[in-house]
């Protein structure tokens, strides 16, 4: 039976636009207002976790799409690079999407996509334990496409023979109906007192 360490180093892995989503609907923010350290930082406290690295995540659209998105997250990730955060950005891509309205009419309207974020997301976080360079992948994500990886670590820590866990991380209030983790991850669930003491003041939004 492998022996749980003392002292647990965590690595946190951070779905940006799954985070921001889910902090909106809970909490009603409009904006990425995250100090994502500061959070990953506060988790990892609350938990007697020693957190040694966060590895952020996103989609970005490009300024001739979107001039206000674009200048927001180039800034926000380049903030986040000064703090020895590892960031991993990659262009939307955009496609046209019908909407049904409840008047039975339709609006066709186009629509961001991120492609290969999770993809990254889940090799960063497999080869990673691979190297052994944490105990704990905390991963602030709903996504239930990462149930696999969860279960990919688990063979991991099964064939290393060491004890290695998977947290999902996400907001949570009386307001939100998804109260669910990642499938085979412990759930911790961030609630607003504890969100609002990592709130980043920075403005990165563009001058008008």
């Amino acid at each position: 039976m492998p022996v749980e360490p003392t002292s647990k180093r965590v690595f946190a892995f951070v779905d940006g636009q799954n985070l921001f989503h889910s902090v909106k609907l809970a909490f009603g923010y409009p904006y990425p207002n995250y100090d994502i350290k500061a959070l990953a930082g506060k988790v990892c406290e609350q938990k007697g976790w020693l957190l040694e690295k966060v590895c952020f995540y996103t989609g970005i659209p490009s300024a001739m799409d979107n001039v206000h998105w674009n200048h927001f997250w180039t800034a926000k990730l380049a903030q986040m690079g000064r703090e020895m955060v590892s960031t991993f950005s990659r262009p939307l891509r955009y496609r046209n999407e019908t909407i049904r309205l409840g008047d039975g009419s339709t609006v066709t309207t186009l629509v961001g996509q991120e492609k290969g974020i999770d993809v990254r997301l889940a090799i960063d976080i497999i080869a990673l334990a691979h190297r052994r360079v944490y105990d704990v992948a905390l991963i602030f994500s709903q996504d239930q496409d990462l149930s696999e990886v969860a279960d990919e670590l688990r063979s991991i820590a099964l064939t290393q023979g060491r004890w290695l866990k998977v947290a999902s991380a996400f907001p949570v209030s009386p307001t939100i109906k998804n109260r669910r983790g990642i499938n085979g991850a412990d759930w911790v669930q961030i609630d607003r007192k504890t969100y609002d003491l990592c709130l980043d003041p920075r403005n990165y939004r563009p001058k008008k």
